[in-house]
């Protein structure tokens, strides 16, 4: 099996198109779009469509996507690379056709939604002409089905849900939620959840508030993540997306590759941190030399520039081993790893970019102290990073066999002798030489 690290060179031409767009074109709007989730944004909307109809007209819009809905079909390898380059700007992915949670809800309709819900929600979330919100969290519990309440119970041929949902994403902005929810409570631990469409203007769904990142100003219009409650919210039972107490296999059709893209994207903002802090140590003079001439910050140079590219390649090797096995299960391993990795690489690079600029980097003038918060937003989102820790853990040691010795089967002292056993002719016929 042969090894490749480069790019085939049709597809480094989209790359270098879209890498040139991404810088000239969509990075610009950080400043001037407030949410690319926002429909109701007229600034949102005289910018945005044009945009998205050049990529469309390029043929790389929601390249996530089979043809069936509009798509290239690309590999797991593909869509990292473009990922890597989308990152690098907030409202990229949105005019690439591949922002979440509405790419991994795109794909749950696609899979367990009937006719007429493809209609009335698949096709206009493929055109973003609406949105939608991933709602699972609880306030209680985290990330933790385990201690979910908000549950569901069926009447005739309705079920009703009750509940609240934290950290709602978009739900403010969406035409409908992907709900988890208990239905099965007598069954094992993750047979009890089942997943629900649920349009946003069903009577009984209220936002109680809209929570905002630590570094937002606190107000209704920053918060984008909804503290939510269902109250005796009635669904149809078509509703139900995927089978009862099914919500986890459900769920995997978002989450592989979805944590996937998030990386390569994390990678593009990290690259653009380093950029940062290399552009300022050459630049920037003090004790009667340049920075980059400090011994110390060519080791946080040297630091940024290994994490970086390390995880980089961990990223893309696991791209590669979805494309080529095309069974997250047997990835599972690497998808949490490189989860559980991104956060630390975000962070470390983030808190050095800061202390090279000094004073300017711990200001608002500079983005660094939002880079820092987010590397933690980053460990939470998609299942925090000690769950992904412990999956790691769990299936690396899944491939060893204990030892039923009281000392290890490393133990130099069985090695020898095994060894010496191995080898006994040989020794004996030295030793009578001797």
């Amino acid at each position: 099996m042969g090894w490749d690290f480069e790019t085939d060179q049709e597809f480094q031409k989209e790359l270098d198109w879209i890498e040139n767009f991404v810088r000239e074109e969509i990075e610009p709007l950080d400043f001037i779009v407030k949410n690319p989730f926002d429909l109701t944004d007229p600034i949102r909307q005289e910018i945005i469509p044009p945009l998205q109809r050049q990529v469309q007209e390029r043929g790389l819009w929601a390249c996530h996507l089979g043809p069936e809905l509009g798509g290239l079909g690309y590999g797991q390898v593909k869509l990292a690379l473009m990922n890597e380059i989308l990152g690098r700007a907030r409202s990229a992915s949105t005019i690439f056709g591949c922002q979440a949670p509405d790419t991994g809800n795109s794909e749950i309709l696609a899979h367990y939604g009937t006719e007429q819900q493809k209609e009335k929600f698949l096709e206009p979330l493929l055109r973003n002409e609406i949105v939608s919100c991933y709602s699972m969290t609880e306030p209680q519990g985290g990330a933790d089905p385990k201690v979910f309440t908000a549950n569901a119970v069926q009447d005739g041929d309705e079920w009703v849900i009750n509940g609240d949902k934290w950290f709602s994403s978009h739900a403010r902005f969406a035409s409908f939620l992907i709900v988890m929810v208990v239905t099965e409570p007598d069954n094992p631990a993750y047979q009890q959840q089942s997943m629900f469409l649920v349009p946003t203007d069903t009577p009984g769904v209220e936002i109680l508030r809209n929570v905002g990142l630590s570094y937002e100003s606190e107000s209704e219009d920053t918060g984008t993540h909804a503290y939510i409650r269902y109250n005796d919210v009635r669904v149809p039972k078509e509703n139900m997306l995927g089978p009862r107490g099914g919500a986890f296999i459900v769920a995997q059709t978002r989450l592989g590759g979805g944590r996937i893209h998030h990386a390569m994207r994390t990678s593009g903002r990290v690259q653009r941190i380093f950029d940062m802090m290399c552009e300022r140590a050459i630049s920037r003079t003090t004790q009667g030399e340049l920075l980059s001439k400090k011994q110390m910050v060519q080791e946080m140079i040297a630091d940024s520039w290994i994490e970086m590219e390390m995880f980089r390649l961990l990223v893309l090797r696991t791209a590669w081993r979805i494309d080529r096995y095309n069974d997250y299960k047997l990835v599972r391993r690497d998808i949490s790893a490189v989860k559980a990795a991104m956060p630390g690489v975000y962070r470390n690079i983030a808190s050095r970019a800061l202390q090279i600029h000094g004073s300017l980097g711990v200001s608002w003038e500079m983005p660094f102290g939002k880079e820092l918060l987010e590397s933690f937003h980053m460990g939470l989102a998609d299942g925090p990073t000690e769950v992904h820790k412990v999956q790691v853990a769990r299936r690396v040691l899944d491939e060893y066999v204990p030892c039923d010795d009281i000392f290890p089967s490393t133990h130099l002292p069985k090695r020898r002798a095994a060894a010496e056993a191995k080898y006994a002719d040989v020794l004996e016929r030295h030793l009578q030489t001797q």
